[in-house]
């Protein structure tokens, strides 16, 4: 039998005034004449960050949540070029172990999905560089919380160029400057119009890293519509993985906008895909990629309470039977 865990993205719709991800522009920063005092209140921000992050990571124990994808971002301006000496790591020191401590003594399971424009195939070194220092970032926060980085980061292939081959083999090329520690924490994700499960397979086989199946991106965009053909290889990913296989699920918002995420999940969309992994593996876990954040989360798990084929196990997790 498999053991179906949801989680769900970095802001809550239950909870108020619980933003993990309060920014400053840097045109802001440089209203504030003091430099020092600028810095200080972006500090003042990321440690409330960090305080919003707990207060969720509290409302998940309580609500029997066990996944969760954190923010990129906790700390504003963090690698901006203008602040390269600020020690952004220093004052967060006590905040981090904090966060971290509490999901582990709840067994929450944590990752992240840095932004758009992390783009490791890139054919500019600027952008490759940019990409590495941001992947840097998002290692020292979670080595920060005392969290294994091992397969926390979860990206796109990147960009695809209209040269998919091209872009595929620039990416391994690409990949070979990447320091170890920080290759060790990727994931690979398909994505909904560049590059399709099997192309992302390839390389996650060629390189030796986990991936991320997202059912609604493949239904949107696909060599080959039967994922089931390559369901084992998938699995076959996280072999050496010290966590249990992930991926990603959403809906169409409409027929028309297909590939924009709705605000709820379609529970027979969902078990359409459970339905052919049942079995196929212990554990799998889900992350809700939806607008309603928890809510959409918390409405999945009512309808997963009417079903016949399922065994309830929390407020999260149910079994396939």
């Amino acid at each position: 039998m498999t053991v179906v865990r949801l989680g769900y993205v970095a802001m809550s719709m239950e909870l108020q005034n619980a933003s993990p991800s309060q920014t400053m522009t840097y045109a802001q920063f440089q209203k504030i004449r003091d430099r020092e005092a600028a810095i200080r209140k972006l500090e003042r921000i990321a440690i409330s960050n960090l305080e919003n992050t707990l207060r969720l990571l509290r409302h998940n124990a309580f609500s029997e949540i066990h996944f969760y994808r954190l923010t990129s971002r906790l700390i504003p301006l963090a690698n901006h070029e203008e602040l390269l000496d600020w020690d952004y790591m220093k004052p967060l020191k006590d905040n981090l172990r904090e966060v971290g401590e509490f999901a582990a003594k709840n067994r929450i399971r944590m990752d992240f999905h840095p932004d758009h424009f992390v783009v490791i195939n890139s054919d500019k070194k600027e952008v490759l560089k940019n990409s590495i220092k941001t992947l840097r970032l998002h290692y020292l926060l979670l080595k920060g919380m005392g969290i294994d980085p091992v397969h926390r980061c979860v990206l796109h292939v990147g960009g695809n160029y209209k040269e998919t081959d091209k872009s595929l083999e620039r990416f391994v090329e690409n990949w070979m400057v990447v320091p170890s520690s920080i290759q060790k924490m990727i994931m690979l994700e398909n994505d909904d119009t560049s590059f399709t499960v099997d192309d992302t397979l390839y390389l996650c086989e060629k390189i030796g890293i986990p991936l991320v199946f997202d059912y609604h991106h493949h239904l949107a965009h696909h060599q080959n519509e039967n994922w089931q053909k390559n369901w084992e290889r998938i699995v076959a990913t996280w072999k050496d993985s010290p966590l249990p296989i992930k991926m990603h699920i959403s809906s169409p918002k409409s027929e028309q906008e297909f590939r924009h995420h709705s605000d709820y999940i379609d529970v027979e969309m969902f078990f359409r895909f459970l339905n052919e992994i049942r079995g196929t593996v212990p554990q799998i876990d889900c992350m809700i990629e939806a607008k309603m954040k928890d809510q959409a989360l918390f409405a999945l798990m009512e309808d997963v309470k009417k079903r016949s084929d399922v065994e309830i196990i929390d407020g999260s997790s149910f079994r396939l039977i």
